[in-house]
């Protein structure tokens, strides 16, 4: 899929990120894995991002990530996959080749490893991982990679292959800058945790879309919630995000990471073999996976995986 293509494909639905499958041992599971993204691309989303942030990127190894990313795209159908890339930028180079050559149609380029940097240095990081693929590239502001408008309009014209902007600062005046600034040169995501919480507000900002965590496990769910919102299905929206996203972000919220942990839960409350998370996040307790389970048991769906 050309850069292009994939641009317009990104704006045209929800989005969502698979989580990473793993066995008992840690190691990749991809039998189970396969039969998730099967499920999940049978739902009205255009593109799945493998190994990203809910898919746990910042626990695989750099060889692992085109492993999963091939494992996907053999199991997503039409659906389009776009992999999750990052750490320092000799590695993101490495891995945005290996997804490539993997079948990936993009790259979501996350936050660089550990330290800030300044805009110029932000710029040149990006530059080169556009240089070094044919792919769209969208990057994800967020953390200590937050891209100001000015230096995000430079890598607009400097790249041809940056087609999409995620945040995920909750920073609404710095997003609706860039969305009055850039207009249609990118198609942007929400990317908070539990985006639908924030949905709204980006609406109003300019995003057409987000990426939705809970489609993970309540695909149907996060549907119905999403065309309400484009719709204008205000009580709707409000009537989901009292019965369903206000109780899990208060599991969600327990424990640091729980926005990657309770979305496994999630899955495997589902019925898929999805296995535990890795270190350095932790699983939800047994008190708090009863919680979950209770809250989801109307969307329930009969599957072993």
């Amino acid at each position: 899929m050309d850069p292009h293509s994939l641009k317009e494909t990104l704006g045209s639905g929800l989005l969502s990120f698979p989580v990473t499958h793993f066995d008992a041992e840690g190691r990749f599971a991809p039998q189970s894995y396969q039969s998730h993204v099967e499920w999940l691309s049978g739902y009205d989303a255009p593109v799945l991002f493998a190994a990203g942030g809910t898919g746990e990127f910042f626990s695989l190894s750099p060889s692992e990530v085109p492993i999963i990313v091939r494992a996907a795209t053999e199991a997503a159908g039409d659906t389009a996959i776009v992999s999750g890339c990052g750490y320092g930028t000799e590695m993101a180079v490495e891995i945005a080749r290996s997804v490539e050559n993997a079948g990936a149609a993009g790259i979501l380029l996350l936050p660089h490893y550990l330290i800030d940097a300044p805009q110029d240095g932000l710029y040149a990081h990006v530059k080169v991982v556009c240089d070094a693929t044919d792919m769209g590239v969208m990057v994800y502001n967020r953390d200590n990679a937050v891209l100001q408008a000015d230096t995000l309009a430079r890598l607009c014209d400097d790249c041809p292959n940056l087609i999409g902007f995620k945040d995920g600062t909750g920073d609404i005046g710095l997003v609706r800058e860039i969305t009055a600034k850039m207009g249609d040169r990118l198609t942007y995501l929400g990317g908070m945790p539990t985006a639908e919480l924030f949905a709204e507000a980006y609406l109003g900002a300019g995003f057409t879309t987000y990426s939705s965590a809970v489609f993970n496990f309540v695909p149907q769910l996060a549907v119905e919630f999403y065309t309400a919102l484009r719709s204008g299905d205000r009580a709707t929206c409000e009537r989901l995000l009292k019965d369903f996203f206000y109780p899990f972000m208060a599991i969600r919220n327990r424990k640091k990471g729980y926005a990657v942990s309770a979305i496994k839960a999630g899955v495997r409350l589902q019925g898929f073999a999805a296995g535990p998370v890795r270190s350095p996040l932790t699983d939800l307790e047994a008190e708090e996976e009863r919680m979950l389970e209770v809250l989801i048991a109307p969307y329930h769906r009969h599957h072993s995986a």
